[in-house]
């Protein structure tokens, strides 16, 4: 096949037939060339390779250059040295001088090493715990579902992948449901207080070394915050940056140690605690939308603690090292934006409700996170294969 040959057949490959609206006329248009989409990644992740390593580039022929050299002095070549240097010694100074700020100015901008020191599990007592069969009872004594929805309900749980011992909010338990403010914020303490303990003890650290706190959780945003909830029973200092972030769903814990780990960039020698978890009291639905009983079925209580630190010392003893995070935002598509929406039914009971297009729309978004990943993280055979 010829040149010509091959780049119509190239041009045809990336080309769709549609018919016309007006009339039976065929028009052809043309869709985006993923090779050389593809190539241009490639291209965009060699020149940020090429920045982010440029020191050892200009410093690698230099250091080739002076080895070749030193290995033909004499001795000669060191005494007529030494004596240059002696009689030259404001160049010396001046030399020495520049090549000591330029190594500072180098160690001072380079990237700080981001450490996740320990993080911790809250574990609620036996007194909270929920099997599946005292789901579906506590579920029917509520008397809001109707006998088809608990059926619904009963399917899903089975099909969950959620085992006999989960946690569910003692307000939620009772008989009847006691949902309220304060209970909800009796929820947020339990889980929150007793996964930051836990952490704290195993780490050694003092609440009074933390200088940047990030909690997350979606669905209850009391005020004051839950990030001046923290503040306020463990005594932080003044200066601590303090950030509580809600409504972003269950990637709201990864985009949490985002913002801690560029927050630690610019905060040397810091420790920056990263809390996440979701509260379950006030935001059990009672309604019989079957979109929004999903998240009846599949939510529990629970929550996280990390501790990331930036400090040298801690590089032993960390469990991982923050080399590359990675965000993927598909708001912008409207089937993204409300696959997971909060709403009121018709009976004006508040509940989430997942939409069908849930399970499509993750993937796409993980398909998406994981192609920009892995050039970063595969060897380049790898890379080029993919």
């Amino acid at each position: 096949m010829g040149n010509d040959e091959r780049r119509e057949a190239e041009a045809a490959a990336t080309k769709i037939s549609v018919d016309s609206t007006h009339g039976g006329e065929r028009k052809s248009y043309n869709l985006p060339n993923f090779h050389q989409s593809v190539k241009l990644k490639y291209v965009k992740l060699g020149y940020h390779y090429m920045i982010s390593h440029a020191m050892y580039l200009l410093l690698l022929p230099l250091l080739a250059i002076t080895s070749a050299n030193l290995s033909t002095v004499t001795a000669a070549d060191l005494a007529l040295l030494y004596d240059q240097l002696r009689f030259n010694l404001v160049s010396v100074v001046a030399c020495s001088t520049l090549m000591v700020f330029l190594g500072t100015l180098y160690f001072m901008t380079r990237p700080r090493k981001i450490y996740l020191v320990d993080f911790a599990c809250y574990k609620p007592g036996e007194a909270v715990m929920c099997s599946k069969e005292l789901f579906m009872e506590r579920s029917r004594q509520a008397e809001t579902f109707t006998e088809e929805n608990l059926g619904f309900q009963k399917k899903i749980l089975e099909r969950s992948g959620l085992g006999q011992k989960t946690y569910f909010p003692e307000a939620l338990m009772r008989v009847p449901a006691e949902p309220s403010m304060a209970e909800a914020r009796k929820e947020a303490e339990m889980v929150m207080f007793g996964a930051i303990d836990e952490l704290l003890a195993k780490t050694g650290v003092k609440a009074k070394d933390i200088g940047i706190l990030v909690v997350n959780c979606s669905l209850f945003n009391p005020t004051p915050s839950l990030s001046a909830m923290v503040v306020n029973r463990y005594k932080l200092r003044g200066n601590v940056l303090s950030y509580n972030l809600g409504g972003m769903g269950c990637s709201a814990g990864l985009i949490s140690i985002d913002l801690a780990k560029q927050l630690l960039q610019v905060n040397p020698n810091s420790y920056a605690l990263v809390v996440s978890m979701e509260n379950i009291t006030l935001n059990w639905y009672f309604g019989n939308n079957r979109s929004m009983l999903v998240s009846n079925c599949i939510f529990r209580m629970g929550g996280a603690a990390i501790l990331l630190s930036n400090r040298p010392a801690d590089r032993p003893r960390a469990k991982y090292q923050l080399i590359h995070t990675v965000r993927t935002h598909k708001g912008a598509d409207d089937k993204s934006y409300g696959c997971v929406f909060q709403e009121e039914d018709d009976a004006k009971h508040v509940g989430v409700a997942l939409s069908k297009d849930l399970m499509a729309v993750a993937g796409e978004a993980l398909k998406t996170n994981i192609t920009t990943l892995g050039p970063l993280v595969l060897p380049c055979p790898n890379n080029s294969s993919s």
